[in-house]
C-alpha cells in the first residue's frame, strides 16, 4: 500500500508540476522586473511619506492557485502540498509568509522564508474533503503586509481505499415456488464512499459468488431475478445467495464488498390432499349426543397456509344422513359430527366415504390432475346401558286457579332405550315441591294437583320429575316441569271507548270507516285476545259488517253507497266482543254511525240534516212545507205532459186514410228535389201509386214484391233515366246495402192545377192551348208567357207546313 501511494504521488508532481511549484504562470523577465521595481518604489515611497500609517494598497503582484494533497500519504516525510510566492520577494530573505484558517499549524505548515507548504500528517477526503486557509505576504521586519490577505483551498485528491458497502444487508427476500425464470426477486444496492466524480473509484458492477444456478443479478442495478424453472418448495424452501460489489468498474484491482441475500420460496396450491390411509374404522357408543364428535380423520397436503386447507365433505349414501363432517382450522382435520342419536338395537354400525378437497384451488395447476382424495369411513356403534329418556326436554303446564284438588293438569312420558326395555318409574323431587301443592302417578306419569292453587300467592311452580328404571335403580334422569297458574275470567270484555263514528253519503263500498278496540278488567291486560263478529240476527245487514282484523282491533265495513241524511241520518251497529279467557267472556256494544256529508277526499263537512235543504236559519216546518209545495207542483207537471201525449196520439190515429202519415219529418231541411237522402221522395209519386204499394225504406224489399212501375213509364226517356239512377246508386258507396229506387214521376194530388207531367199524357204531339194559364192570377203569369209562345211557334211550324 505504501509503495502504491508514493508512485501514485510521484506521478501527480510530475503531471502537475507546474501548479505546484508556481503561484501563478511566469511573466516574462522584463514584466517580472518591471512589476517589481514599479512595486518596490510605491511601497518605498508610501513609506517615506506616510509611514505604517500612510500604506496603500496596490495592484497585487501574485495569484494563490488551488491545491491538492493527495489522500492517506503514508511517507515518513510531511507532504509537499505547494508553494506561495509574491513578485515583491527578492529573495533576500525580506519578505515572510504566513498561513491561518482549517488546520493552520497543526495540519498544514509553511516555510515563512521560502512559502512552501508541507501537510505535517495524512488525510482522509472522505473526512475532510478540503480545507480553506488564509496567507499573507508581510516584511519581515516591520510585519506591515506586503499584500492583501488572501484565500485559497487545498482539496484532498481522492484515491481509491473504500471498498463498496451494503448498508441494507443482510437482504431478505421471497418469490413464489414454480415461478417462470426472470421472475423479480429483489434489488441490492451497495455504497461506496470514494468520490463518484473521479475516476472509477465508485463506479461498482454487481456479481453473484454463490446461489447459481437457481439466481441471477443483474451487474449494473443489483437486481436479484430466479434462474431456474419449477423450483419446488416442498424440495427446498431457503436459498443463500451471496452478492459481490466490486468498484473500479469490476476491473482488477478494484476493492470488493459481498452481502448475502436469504431468499424463501412462498407457496402456491401446487399440491392437492391425500389420505394416509383408504379405510378409517371408529368406535361410538350409542349414549353419544347429537352434535358431538364421534372420530377424526386427516388428508394430509404438503402445501402450507391458506393452501393447505382441507375441505372435507361425506359422499352421499349408506350412514351420511346419521353424520355431518367439519374441518378443523387449526390442524386441518376432519371432525365427524353425530347428527342423530344412535341406537344399538336398530343398527349396529354405518359405513360412508369422505372426500377431501382443497378449499381454495389455483387454476395454474389444474392441469396436474384432481385436487382431491377419498377414503371409506366405518362406524361401529357400542352398547351402553342407558337412563330413561323423556321425550321432551322440559314441560310446561297450565291450571286455573282454584282448580279442585286430585285434577290432572299434565303428563310426562320417559322410556328406556336399551334392548331389556326395563320399566319406568316417575317421581316428584320433594326438594321443588316443598310443600307438596302436585303429585304425580308413579306409573303412568301423570301430575295432579293436591290442593287447591291461589295465582296471587304463586302464579308460578318449578318442579323436577324424577324417572328411575326398575332393574338399574342408578340410573336416573331428570326433567324440569313448569306450572303456571292462571287467573279465572270473570269480567266480560267491552268496547274501549263511547265511538264517535260518520259515513260520508259518497262513501265507496267495502270502504273501512271507523277502527276501534275492547279493554277488559281481568288481569293481565297483555297476553289478551279480543274478537269481534256481528250478531247472528243482525248477519243480513245491508248497510255495514264488522271485519276482525286480528290484532285485538276490528273495522266498521260499509256493505253499499249512496247513503243519504234525508232518507236516515243514524245507523246502529251491533257488535258481539269476546275474549280468550277461562270461561270466556263476551258482551254486546251497540256502534252509533251518522251519515255525513264530507269533500272528495273524504274530510266531514256536516252531519245536519237540515243544512241538505235550506240555509242555517229555517226551522222543520218550513222546511217541511216547502217540500210538500215542491211535490204539488211536479204532480200537477207530470199530468199535464201526459194528458198532451195521449191527445196528440188519439189525433194522429184518427186518419188512418192520410197519405201524410208516410212523410218522414226531420229535424233539418232537405236540399231540394235533388236531394234523396234527406227524406224519402217516394211521398211525392201519385197518391194512387202510393196506396197500392207502401214499403218501408229501412227493410230490404223482396224482389217478387216489388212495385209495380205506371203504364206511363213504358216511355223509353223515363225508363233510361230510372236505368241511369240505378247505375248511380249500384256504383255509390254511401248508399244503402239494397238496391233502392227513387221516382219523380208524379206530382201529388190537391194541385188546381192538376198533373203537369208529360207520363200520363196520352199524346205529345197535338196541340194544346195554354191561354187558361193566364186565367190563374199573376202567380203563373212567367208560366202561361211560355206556354204561350210555344203555342205560337207550333202554329206557325204548322201553317208554313200546310203550305208547303
Amino acid at each position: 500500500m505504501l509503495t502504491r501511494n508514493c508512485l501514485l504521488l510521484f506521478l501527480w508532481i510530475l503531471v502537475n508540476e507546474d501548479s505546484v511549484f508556481s503561484l501563478h504562470p511566469p511573466p516574462s523577465p522584463l514584466g517580472r522586473s518591471r512589476i517589481g521595481r514599479e512595486h518596490a518604489k510605491s511601497l518605498v515611497g508610501s513609506t517615506r511619506k506616510n509611514g505604517a500609517a500612510g500604506f496603500q494598497r496596490v495592484k497585487r503582484g501574485w495569484v494563490w492557485n488551488q491545491f491538492f494533497v493527495l489522500e492517506e500519504y503514508m511517507g515518513s516525510d510531511p507532504q509537499y502540498v505547494g508553494k506561495l510566492h509574491t513578485d515583491l520577494d527578492k529573495g533576500d530573505s525580506s519578505v515572510k509568509y504566513t498561513l491561518s484558517g482549517d488546520g493552520a499549524g497543526s495540519i498544514f505548515t509553511i516555510d515563512q522564508t521560502t512559502g512552501d507548504i508541507h501537510a505535517l500528517r495524512s488525510l482522509d477526503r472522505e473526512e475532510k474533503p478540503y480545507y480553506t486557509l488564509r496567507a499573507q505576504a508581510v516584511d519581515i521586519d516591520t510585519n506591515i503586509p506586503l499584500e492583501p490577505e488572501s484565500e485559497f483551498v487545498i482539496k484532498v485528491q481522492d484515491i481509491n481505499d473504500n471498498e463498496p458497502k451494503f448498508l441494507e444487508g443482510p437482504y431478505t427476500a421471497s418469490v413464489p415456488e414454480m415461478s417462470p425464470v426472470g421472475t423479480y426477486v429483489t434489488q441490492v444496492t451497495a455504497t461506496d464512499a470514494d468520490d463518484p466524480t473521479y475516476g472509477n473509484s465508485a463506479r461498482v458492477v454487481y456479481s453473484i459468488l454463490h446461489g447459481q444456478p437457481y439466481f441471477s443479478v443483474d451487474p449494473k442495478t443489483g437486481v436479484i431475478k430466479t434462474a431456474l424453472s419449477n423450483m419446488d418448495r416442498e424440495v427446498k424452501e431457503q436459498y443463500q445467495v451471496l452478492i459481490q460489489a466490486k468498484d473500479m468498474g469490476g476491473q482488477l484491482g478494484g476493492l470488493a464488498g459481498t452481502t448475502v441475500v436469504n431468499i424463501t420460496l412462498s407457496d402456491v396450491n401446487d399440491n392437492s390432499p391425500r389420505f394416509s390411509k383408504s379405510f378409517f374404522h371408529l368406535r361410538v357408543p350409542e349414549s353419544s349426543a347429537v352434535g358431538s364428535a364421534v372420530g377424526r380423520i386427516k388428508a394430509h397436503d404438503l402445501d402450507i397456509g391458506r393452501n393447505a386447507e382441507v375441505q372435507y365433505t361425506i359422499v352421499p349414501g349408506d350412514g351420511g344422513a346419521m353424520f355431518d363432517i367439519t374441518t378443523n382450522e387449526h390442524n386441518q382435520e376432519g371432525i365427524i359430527i353425530l347428527k342423530r342419536p344412535l341406537d344399538y338395537e336398530t343398527k349396529k354400525a354405518y359405513t360412508f366415504k369422505v372426500e377431501a378437497a382443497n378449499a381454495h384451488l389455483d387454476p395454474r395447476f389444474q392441469s396436474f390432475g384432481a385436487f382431491k382424495d377419498t377414503a371409506t369411513v366405518k362406524i361401529n356403534v357400542l352398547d351402553v346401558d342407558e337412563p330413561p329418556v323423556f321425550n321432551k326436554p322440559s314441560y310446561v303446564m297450565d291450571v286455573y286457579e282454584d282448580t279442585p284438588a286430585g285434577t290432572i293438569i299434565g303428563a310426562v312420558t320417559a322410556q328406556d332405550l336399551d334392548a331389556s326395555s326395563s320399566p319406568v318409574r316417575y317421581s316428584i323431587d320433594w326438594k321443588s315441591d316443598l310443600d307438596s301443592y302436585f303429585d304425580i302417578d308413579p306409573v303412568e306419569g301423570t301430575i295432579s294437583t293436591n290442593e287447591l292453587l291461589d295465582r296471587e300467592s304463586v302464579a308460578q311452580h318449578n318442579i323436577s320429575i324424577v324417572a328411575t328404571k326398575l332393574n338399574s335403580p342408578v340410573l336416573t334422569s331428570r326433567v324440569a316441569v313448569t306450572v303456571h297458574v292462571l287467573d279465572i275470567n270473570e269480567f266480560p270484555p267491552e268496547l274501549a271507548s263511547p265511538y264517535e263514528t260518520f259515513v260520508c253519503e259518497n262513501s265507496k263500498v267495502g270502504q273501512v270507516i271507523q277502527i276501534f278496540g275492547a279493554k277488559d278488567q281481568d288481569v293481565p291486560n297483555a297476553g289478551q285476545q279480543f274478537s269481534f263478529r256481528t250478531p247472528k240476527e243482525d248477519v243480513k245487514n245491508k248497510n255495514f259488517t264488522i271485519r276482525d282484523f286480528g290484532n285485538n282491533t276490528a273495522g266498521i265495513v260499509t256493505k253499499r253507497s249512496g247513503f243519504r241524511r234525508r232518507l236516515q241520518e243514524i245507523y246502529f251497529l251491533p257488535v258481539v266482543i269476546e275474549d280468550n279467557g277461562y270461561p270466556p267472556k263476551s258482551s254486546t256494544g251497540t256502534l252509533t254511525i251518522r251519515v255525513c256529508g264530507c269533500e272528495l277526499d273524504g274530510s266531514l263537512l256536516t252531519c245536519s240534516a237540515e243544512a241538505i235543504f235550506l240555509p242555517v236559519g229555517l226551522s222543520t216546518g218550513a222546511l217541511v212545507a216547502i217540500l210538500l209545495c215542491i211535490i204539488i207542483l211536479l204532480v200537477i207537471v207530470v199530468l199535464y205532459v201526459g194528458l198532451r201525449r195521449q191527445k196528440k196520439k188519439e189525433t194522429l190515429m184518427s186518419s188512418k186514410e192520410d197519405i201524410r202519415d208516410n212523410v218522414i219529418h226531420y229535424d233539418d231541411e232537405g236540399g231540394g228535389e235533388e236531394d234523396t237522402h234527406a227524406f224519402d221522395m217516394g211521398t211525392l209519386r201519385n197518391p194512387k201509386v202510393v196506396k197500392e204499394n207502401l214499403f218501408r225504406r229501412d227493410v230490404k224489399p223482396e224482389m217478387k214484391q216489388g212495385p209495380r212501375p205506371p203504364a206511363s213509364q213504358d216511355s223509353a226517356d223515363i225508363r233510361d233515366f230510372i236505368n241511369q239512377r240505378l247505375k248511380e246508386h249500384d256504383t255509390d258507396n254511401s248508399a244503402p246495402p239494397y238496391d233502392s229506387l227513387a221516382t219523380y214521376a208524379y206530382e201529388g194530388d190537391g194541385s188546381v192545377a192538376e198533373s203537369l207531367s208529360s207520363i200520363e199524357s196520352l199524346a205529345v204531339d197535338f196541340e194544346e192551348d195554354y191561354d187558361y194559364l193566364s186565367e190563374w192570377g199573376p202567380r203563373f203569369k212567367t208560366l202561361a208567357g211560355i206556354f204561350g209562345e210555344q203555342s205560337e211557334t207550333q202554329s206557325n211550324s204548322t201553317n208554313t207546313e200546310n203550305t208547303h
